[in-house]
């Protein structure tokens, strides 16, 4: 049996006891008061709170961290939940009077913004329980440390400081941290540190940890960044292949930011700088060899020797591949031979060229295929402004549109062509500064307009090939090769006769030049000023245009006159009607031939009735009856 320790009162003091008990009637449910122990027996604790009756309390409420089991006698402070149970007991408890105390405790470093001293005593989700010393806390898991904690078994049950971060009494809920306090203590330590240091000055560090931008170095309890691009003068693509964890280096204080305390720090500083003297180093127009470092859209850098890198645009590695990306001209690792072309030692810029250290194909271009020369090539691409031929080491030459056929449009020249076709063409012109070959495939034939021997004011024998509502479209040249249009004011000297619909397709006429240009291939014919000249000529040689004669009337009386007249005085134009007259007595006529003027001509000059308002078919066979009688 456990032992049992008793107290009781003489008989001089049940007065006074008595008194006691009548005080304590005053006490209040709910509240912390005081009592004494007067037994500890088994698991409990018997303490005298001044009533009638004692209260019970299991001795585990008294043997939390930090305390030790009371003794008979000692006076305790209790909770009082309720006066008398229905056992008559009073019902107090130890824990909830310590809570109270705590609270009260903790509320006014809660004000004051002051850390207060609890055990992690368990783990719950999300976080972990904290003993304040009898009130239960709730700790984050992101408040712990300042980093993350795997293993928390360590900090278990050991009293450490830790910052109030909510408190809420009516809820019984009180939110704290330990990293908040530990931040506060390293932010003081961190600031002496960094008031030790200065920038430019060289330390020993150790490096602890390293990311895709750098690594972070201890330099004795304070952490600076030195990242990838100040590890090295030369080109690093991972702080790994510099540095390593655990690694002692020697850096450089770049810079110390006083506001956030973060520190930058550099390992090639403390090298002697590659860039110093660089364009004596590497003079303009100098070829040195280099390796290929990267390779980007825009070009490739090349490490002229460790720290000193140059670009190679992609407009200087090829003279002929224009479009190409750059890793299909050259590959990382690639030795090359490169040209400088420029330096900039301010802006450590280096520009340099391939294409440069090799001969240019342009300039032998000229020599091997002279402008005016013919080449044969591959059509390599067409395009809505011309054909891409193909001449050799990967120069294109350009047929424009306008230079494919003399006849047809460009859109329907170029039709006629397939990617791959192998065509001829000559060399028009050849621009090296410009990198540009001009061809033509039209000028391989002779121009149709300088071989059809038209040349203005001349009159000439032309078919019609199509009638519009506008006038009608004619052909004329060797093989119709040439085309012009015929107005529809220029078809007849009369209005009457301005019908494009009194003339039939395959219809031969004759019409006059009346202009030519060259620059839009364009020959302008006219009916009209053909039948103006020719009754100008007849005027001016057999009647006047006073005199009230029509032009059939004068030609029948010069063809009348033909017998009388020697031949010697007679004008041109009696001749060519005498001439036309033994033409006809020899030989009949091809009336199918004539034009309407000519038919009303003959008609005139054989006195055979016609209609000169009707359709030049109605005159043809009026014409051809009137013969044949």
């Amino acid at each position: 049996m456990s032992e049992v320790q008793t107290q009781s009162p003489s008989r001089d003091d049940f007065a006074a006891m008595l008194e006691a008990s009548f005080a304590g009637q005053d006490l209040a449910e709910g509240t912390v008061v005081k009592g004494r122990v007067t037994a500890v027996e088994n698991d409990f604790v018997t303490v005298d709170v001044g009533l009638k009756t004692e209260g019970r309390i299991p001795l585990r409420e008294f043997t939390g961290p930090g305390s030790t089991a009371p003794s008979i006698g000692d006076d305790v402070e209790v909770y009082l939940e309720r006066i008398e149970n229905a056992l008559g007991d009073a019902v107090i408890s130890r824990d909830k009077a310590r809570r109270e105390e705590s609270w009260d405790r903790l509320e006014k470093a809660f004000e004051k913004k002051e850390p207060t001293n609890g055990a992690i005593v368990g783990r719950v989700k999300g976080g972990f329980t904290v003993d304040l010393g009898g009130a239960s806390a709730f700790l984050p898991g992101s408040q712990v440390d300042i980093r993350p904690v795997r293993d928390v078994g360590p900090l278990m049950n050991i009293e450490q400081p830790f910052a109030i971060l909510k408190m809420d009494r009516p809820r019984g809920n009180i939110v704290v941290s330990r990293r908040a306090v530990l931040e506060e203590s390293r932010a003081e330590q961190r600031a002496e540190l960094v008031g030790q240091l200065a920038e430019g000055e060289a330390r020993e560090g150790v490096v602890k940890n390293i990311t895709d931008y750098g690594a972070f170095v201890d330099l004795g309890g304070i952490d600076g960044l030195l990242h990838v691009t100040d590890m090295s003068w030369s080109r690093v693509g991972h702080p790994s292949e510099v540095v390593e964890v655990g690694q002692t280096v020697n850096v450089q204080i770049i810079r110390i930011n006083p506001e956030t305390q973060r520190i930058s720090l550099g390992m090639k500083q403390l090298m002697s700088d590659p860039w110093e003297g660089i364009a004596a180093k590497y003079p303009v127009n100098a070829t040195f060899k280099g390796r290929v470092t990267n390779i980007a859209e825009y070009g490739a850098f090349v490490e002229l020797e460790p720290g000193v890198e140059g670009l190679v645009h992609v407009s200087e590695m090829s003279w002929t591949k224009k479009n190409a990306h750059p890793g299909k001209i050259v590959s990382t690792s690639e030795e090359v031979d490169v040209m400088v072309l420029d330096v900039d030692a301010d802006k450590r810029r280096i520009s340099l060229g391939i294409k440069q250290t090799q001969g240019n194909p342009w300039d032998l271009l000229a020599e091997k295929h002279p402008i005016g020369s013919t080449i044969e090539g591959e059509v390599k691409n067409i395009t809505e402004f011309g054909l891409f031929v193909g001449i050799d080491d990967d120069i294109d030459g350009m047929v424009h549109l306008s230079d494919i056929d003399w006849n047809k449009s460009g859109e329907a020249a170029v039709a006629d062509f397939n990617k791959g076709d192998v065509v001829k063409a000559k060399v028009l012109d050849i621009d090296v500064e410009k990198e540009r070959v001009s061809l033509g495939i039209k000028q391989l034939d002779g121009d149709p307009m300088d071989s059809s021997g038209v040349g203005r004011g001349q009159t000439i024998t032309v078919t019609v090939s199509e009638i519009t509502s506008g006038g009608i479209e004619v052909t004329f040249g060797d093989d119709g090769a040439m085309k012009s249009f015929i107005r529809k004011s220029d078809l007849s000297r009369d209005r009457d006769e301005q019908r494009p619909e009194r003339f039939a397709v395959g219809d031969k006429i004759d019409a006059k030049v009346t202009n030519i240009d060259k620059g839009s291939r364009r020959v302008s014919l006219s009916i009209k000023a053909l039948q103006i000249a020719e009754e100008k000529e007849a005027v001016e040689q057999y009647g006047s245009s006073d005199s009230g004669a029509s032009l059939g009337d004068i030609l029948g009386a010069a063809l009348k006159e033909q017998g009388d007249t020697p031949a010697e005085t007679k004008k041109p134009a009696a001749k060519k009607a005498e001439a036309k007259a033994e033409e006809a007595s020899d030989d009949a006529p091809d009336f199918d031939k004539m034009t309407k003027a000519q038919l009303v001509e003959y008609a005139e000059a054989n006195d055979i009735e016609i209609v000169k308002s009707a359709k030049v078919a109605e005159v043809r066979e009026a014409v051809k009856a009137g013969a044949a009688k």
